[in-house]
């Protein structure tokens, strides 16, 4: 079940829409339930909402597997999208992927303040929710905002997944703020990459495979259990992104996860 609701974000001045996952039996018990926050909202639970026509199809996988947790997706501005999921202004790694200088970004500060001081106490407010177990989950862009995230709030955000990250955009800052954050509070990490990230670009696909792989072995250092799963063929689109749903939320909710090991698969044709 989904419920639609705009919220004000203070110091963007602007309306934006939240649409909240209830798992089935929500009304027919009176549980608590853990959080995931999602960016990208349009694109995370029906197709028929989603920019571009594809999305995670959440909705459906929840219903149909019976995963109990409240799963928050906020709606992107499309025109202020990177400047709001990119942390600091685009860097020197940045131009070399895209070839050309880009003044975009700088806003991620503002977005995760929202998310933390704003939007997560409305939801722990209006619903039944584990306050202490919160995740957040992010693609492309949404990757890095949510890694961002982590390194801000680490105490807030236990969980995390991010999928086809664009690290790229700001690299060299992201790396810089993982090396110097206390993440010994977060439980676990999930990353995947394709390696055909940029189609048939081979030299950006492999830039990209590259920079998170950079980040991941930063992270395999800090947090236990993390897990990185390079995609064979995968590219950058919703009809990759979604057929990796049932191994994010297995490694996500899974209580079983052996202490001591970091957990890497690799499924690049050898």
């Amino acid at each position: 079940m989904l419920e639609i609701f705009p919220v004000h974000i203070t110091s963007f001045k602007q309306e934006r829409m939240i649409r909240v996952y209830l798992p089935k039996n929500y009304k027919k018990q009176s549980k608590s339930y853990p959080v995931l926050y999602m960016h990208d909202g349009q694109n995370v639970f029906q197709d028929k909402d989603a920019i571009g026509g594809k999305s995670m199809e959440l909705e459906n996988y929840l219903d149909e597997n019976g995963l109990e947790v409240i799963v928050v997706g906020i709606d992107q501005n499309s025109d202020e999208r990177i400047n709001e999921y990119c942390p600091w202004v685009n860097g020197e790694y940045s131009k070399r992927i895209l070839g050309k200088d880009s003044s975009s970004g700088g806003k991620g500060k503002q977005y995760v303040d929202f998310i933390v001081k704003e939007l997560k106490p409305l939801i722990d407010h209006k619903y039944r929710t584990l306050k202490d177990h919160t995740a957040m989950a992010g693609i492309s862009l949404g990757g890095l905002i949510s890694t961002y995230a982590a390194c801000c709030y680490p105490q807030v955000f236990k969980k995390v997944a991010v999928v086809s990250s664009a690290f790229y955009r700001n690299q060299e800052e992201i790396e810089k703020l993982l090396q110097d954050s206390d993440l010994s509070s977060i439980e676990r990490f999930y990353l995947d990459c394709g390696t055909k990230e940029a189609i048939d670009k081979d030299i950006i696909s492999k830039e990209f495979l590259a920079s998170n792989k950079v980040i991941y072995e930063i992270l395999r250092k800090k947090i236990t259990n993390t897990k990185f799963d390079i995609i064979d063929d995968a590219e950058h689109h919703y009809k990759f992104f979604r057929e990796r749903t049932a191994e994010i939320f297995s490694f996500m909710m899974s209580e079983n996860i052996d202490r001591g090991a970091t957990i890497s698969v690799d499924r690049t044709s050898k």
